[in-house]
């Protein structure tokens, strides 16, 4: 599932498309939304909220969309030929006379008053890149269930919104954090939050994301899918194991060595093989 950082910066991308223009074609192809029709409503601004994206319309209605795992939105000027997949895979069409803005296997489409948006976006804990950023109310929510593995914990988009399985890896090698400690025994959990905010923040607008400095191709990433492979810092290999129970489990990647585990997380699975290419 894309990233935080990601999903910010495709809806700035359809933010810069689209806001202050009208909109000449307007298709929903699922069918809940079959009938509803946007066209000649002006963009007022797209935004993202998490991992979900917000277009406002000046109606005062809001369109949402969500990428998950194999969602794109692919922006071409206004007549050109579509290179986003197969036709049948097109789920919105958003365009005007300038740019068409073609939505691939996106998900979750709903249509709400603006007023409404907390009915699809309220549950989402504070958002690393949005205005509504609140530091100590992450930290808040990450120990309102101690005993919960920080791993899963900052899955969590209830806790804070924008992490996913890449930054939680990453974050946590960085920090020092094994992934299955209880998140109310990770002592610099202020720290943690805040290194995710800006980490996030720098990568969000970069050709490539990258946790090590590095933008060299093979060399972005510390521990994220490298199973197997020695640790740049240290040389121990990383190991991986499935966390969370099934069917929501991911999986994990620490270096034992920088990343050691404390007694409460004795209980760690078996190292397995590294999901992917190692990176």
């Amino acid at each position: 599932m894309p990233e935080g950082d990601t999903v910010w910066l495709t809806a700035h991308r359809l933010n810069t498309a689209l806001t202050g223009r009208m909109l000449t074609r307007a298709e929903l192809r699922v069918p809940a939304l079959a009938t509803t029709d946007l066209t000649g409503m002006t963009v007022h601004t797209v935004v993202s909220r998490g991992k979900h994206m917000l277009t406002r319309l000046d109606s005062g209605l809001t369109l949402r969309s969500h990428l998950r795992m194999d969602g794109s939105w692919r922006i071409v000027r206004t007549g050109r030929r579509w290179t986003g997949g197969p036709a049948h895979s097109v789920r919105a069409v958003l365009a005007n006379p300038q740019w068409e803005c073609v939505g691939y296997r996106v998900h979750d489409l709903a249509v709400v008053p603006t007023a409404h948006e907390d009915e699809l976006v309220g549950h989402l804990g504070p958002d690393l890149l949005g205005p509504d950023w609140d530091a100590s109310e992450a930290v808040r929510r990450l120990l309102a269930e101690p005993g919960r593995e920080i791993g899963q914990a900052l899955l969590d988009q209830r806790t804070l919104a924008g992490i996913g399985n890449m930054y939680k890896a990453e974050l946590l090698f960085l920090r020092g954090v094994h992934p299955f400690t209880p998140a109310g025994e990770v002592a610099a959990l202020p720290q943690l939050v805040d290194l995710a905010h800006r980490v996030l923040y720098r990568n969000k607008d970069a050709p490539e994301q990258s946790t090590t400095g590095s933008n060299r191709r093979g060399e972005n990433y510390w521990v994220y899918l490298r199973a197997g492979r020695p640790c740049r810092r240290c040389g121990a290999v990383i190991q991986g194991a499935d966390q969370g129970s099934p069917p929501y489990q991911r999986p994990a990647f620490w270096c034992p060595n920088c990343q050691p585990a404390g007694p409460a997380s004795a209980a760690v699975p078996g190292p397995r093989a590294a999901r992917g290419p190692g990176r």
